[in-house]
């Protein structure tokens, strides 16, 4: 099977918590491999990538459309402008990546309940 064929059949089995999910575990993968490199190249693109998805979240939380209750998207909105923060910490180095991974591994545990 292709990759191209194997991407259209998980899109349609997964709901949107799953692929959440599956997006939340493959970043949060990279930011910890990040780690393990001598170079600050992955580091930096681990942390853009997970700015870019969180920012993704908070413009979807902003808009009317969304279906989460109020209290949730105010508080994913909070965190994202906090993880937007602390990356840009992280990247000049006055901050550990730690919180990051922290903070996504919490979201994973409440899209998996």
């Amino acid at each position: 099977m292709s990759l191209h064929s194997y991407t259209v059949a998980q899109n349609t089995t997964e709901n949107p918590r799953q692929t959440e999910y599956r997006l939340f575990a493959q970043v949060t993968r990279a930011l910890l491999e990040s780690q393990k490199e001598d170079s600050k190249s992955p580091l930096a693109k681990a942390v853009h990538w997970n700015r870019r998805l969180w920012l993704a979240l908070q413009a979807d939380c902003a808009m009317e459309s969304n279906v989460l209750p109020d209290e949730t998207r105010a508080g994913i909105i909070s965190l994202a402008i906090w993880v937007d923060k602390h990356s840009r910490k992280v990247l000049r180095g006055e901050a550990k990546i730690e919180p990051l991974i922290d903070v996504n591994r919490s979201i994973m545990e409440g899209l998996s309940a």
